[in-house]
């Protein structure tokens, strides 16, 4: 098999005009992004915001120029599959004696509906390290354990974690531009994680990051589900704020350890959603308390009960508590969350009751 390079596909790029344009895509620096693994090829295309204003038909038109780089890059010997993400980010259209127009403060984007999706519910927490996506992965499991069709979307695009908790390394199938999701346990899961090498770091500025994340919303073949989880990034950035204001999402959960400073970054993204008026489903305490594996004593490790607290004084509900135990660790880290491998474990039942909540609150 031919080795593939990105001096070869950049190439070949040479010979795609850019929409409504007299030049091709590598003149109007359009490709910011080619990512080779083992014939898996990825490409960014930018194609900015001033540009695809100016493109008659721009959603159309662009859309077939991706098909037709997807089309064109899949032709070259060695390469096995190809994914390419649009994004647009913003243009400066300063220029010598061309002073900058005034900013003006832009109207928040419709959520737009995904056809097939009943309800999407984003797992969020203020900052990183408190459990967040292994609470997500066993929420998932629990929801689908008790008979709905779920989905699992990773939006940490720097630090996916889905691949390893669900045991997926295959990359997911591309049929007529559309991503179709990988299934574990009847769980239909999709990751950045599945489309670039995991080992690599994502070293993208937040357009590119957000342009990925609403492909892996939209451009995904997630229906027909009953709940899509959306296992957010920590923090409470542009990019958790752009797929809060682009995903029409049912309600948000907030993870969160009982520490104080866990706890003050929790209410930051509880405020997050409360401002751009996301209902809370609720907020769970994870890593609540510690349980000797040898005597069987509780420990209360990170201190306990603080987010209980901290949802009765914001006035939302307290979804549960859930232990620090090596044997949800062991089995997340395994690729089967505990909920599915030993769903009558007294931990499974934690979460099995929580997604019951969940399922309570959604209407289900």
């Amino acid at each position: 098999m031919t080795e593939i390079s990105k001096n070869t596909i950049e190439a070949l790029l040479q010979n795609i005009s850019f929409p409504g344009k007299s030049i091709n895509l590598v003149e109007a620096k359009a490709v910011t992004a080619i990512v080779i693994d083992a014939g898996n090829v990825g490409i960014v295309l930018d194609f900015g915001d001033a540009a695809i204003s100016s493109i008659e038909g721009s959603k159309g038109t662009i859309e077939a120029t991706r098909q037709g780089v997807e089309k064109a890059v899949s032709s070259l010997d060695g390469v096995n599959q190809v994914n390419v993400v649009v994004t647009a980010s913003k243009k400066p259209q300063t220029g010598p004696g061309k002073p900058a127009a005034p900013k003006a403060t832009p109207a928040p984007p419709t959520p737009m509906e995904i056809p097939g999706v009943k309800h999407i519910i984003a797992i969020a927490s203020g900052k990183g390290g408190v459990g967040k996506s292994t609470t997500s992965a066993n929420l998932a499991a629990a929801l689908s354990g008790l008979g709905y069709k779920v989905g699992v979307m990773d939006a940490d695009i720097f630090g996916p974690s889905m691949p390893m908790l669900f045991n997926l390394s295959e990359r997911p199938e591309i049929i007529d531009g559309v991503i179709q999701p990988l299934v574990s346990n009847d769980i239909k899961v999709m990751s950045i994680g599945s489309l670039i090498d995991i080992d690599q770091p994502v070293v993208w500025r937040g357009p590119r990051v957000m342009g990925a994340t609403q492909q892996l919303l939209k451009d995904v073949a997630w229906a027909p589900i009953d709940i899509l989880v959306v296992d957010m990034p920590p923090g409470t950035g542009d990019v958790q704020l752009s797929l809060v204001q682009n995903a029409p999402l049912s309600g948000a959960v907030i993870v969160s350890t009982p520490q104080d400073l866990a706890l003050i970054d929790a209410r930051k993204g509880l405020a997050m959603f409360q401002k751009t008026n996301i209902p809370i489903l609720g907020l769970i305490e994870n890593m609540s308390y510690f349980i000797c594996p040898n005597c069987g004593e509780e420990s209360h490790v990170f201190g306990h009960g603080g987010a209980k607290e901290t949802a009765e004084k914001l006035g939302c509900d307290f979804l549960g508590g859930i232990p620090l135990h090596m044997e949800i660790r062991e089995l997340s880290d395994a690729g089967t969350p505990i909920v599915i491998k030993e769903p009558e474990s007294t931990f499974a039942k934690l979460y099995q009751g929580i997604a019951r909540d969940l399922a309570n609150k959604l209407g289900l």
